[in-house]
């Protein structure tokens, strides 16, 4: 399937240096003149609605996806036809880097709310990134956080029980909204708990368990999506083995 299209019909483009994320996405550092001659990348804007498909797994690589507004989750179908989801993706940061290597996207990506991206098309990205050094340098930063990510994935799924593994979502989570300056300590899931479970690698019932077991211990308090932590050193005391939280 091609990618998704836009659902209204007014423009929605405007100067990456008037973006919110400004701050957490591909242009940080850049001066005013660079930022102006990414934005010159970004035909348009464009909203994606919820549950719909930006780019499913085998599309072409067209362009990088910087998301401004919502969130995603990205997954990859086994064998037998199950979900495996592999990250989620909030304001700020890219969404197909998958496809660099081989020009194919590896996974699909799905709104989970209603959201709005910013396209950059890869061809002229990389000709761009040869022309301005520091561009380049935030795109190497960026592909090197993805594989800092994985690392830190396969030492949860490797090295913490289920309890430690939703806290570290939870944790992460709490962290890179606060980072975009919401509550740190009040936040809203978008993402359902199997999809958290599929991601952690835990059955549903395991992810309920858990939510259970945080709320006996006074850590969190959740009420379907809703997320209250109510002890955030205690919280973290549950990966004090794990030296960075996920990114």
């Amino acid at each position: 399937m091609s990618e998704a299209r836009p659902f209204q019909s007014q423009n929605l483009k405007s100067a990456c240096s008037n973006c919110s994320v400004l701050e957490l996405c591909l242009p940080l550092g850049l001066t005013g003149p660079e930022i102006e001659r990414l934005d010159t990348l970004i035909v348009q804007r464009f909203k994606v609605k919820k549950g719909a498909t930006l780019y499913r797994a085998g599309d072409p690589l067209r362009s990088l996806y910087a998301v401004r507004i919502g969130s995603f989750k990205t997954s990859v179908l086994s064998v037998d036809g199950r979900e495996q989801v592999t990250g989620f993706q909030i304001p700020g940061e890219m969404l197909g880097l998958d496809a660099i290597s081989t020009d194919l996207h590896a996974c699909n990506a799905v709104a989970l709310e209603d959201s709005e991206v910013c396209p950059i098309h890869f061809a002229h990205l990389e000709k761009l990134a040869r022309e301005l050094p520091s561009l380049q340098h935030n795109l190497n930063k960026i592909l090197s956080r993805e594989i800092v990510r994985d690392h830190d994935m396969l030492m949860m799924l490797g090295n913490m029980n289920s309890d430690e593994r939703l806290a570290a979502f939870l944790l992460n989570w709490s962290q890179r909204l606060n980072t975009r300056g919401y509550s740190s300590t009040s936040f809203v899931l978008k993402m359902r708990r199997e999809e958290i479970g599929s991601y952690l690698g835990l059955r549903l019932e395991t992810i309920c368990r858990g939510i259970a077991h945080l709320r006996d211990q006074g850590l969190v308090e959740i009420n379907g999506r809703d997320v209250k932590i109510l002890n955030m050193d205690g919280l973290k005391q549950l990966n004090v083995g794990c030296h960075r939280n996920l990114h």
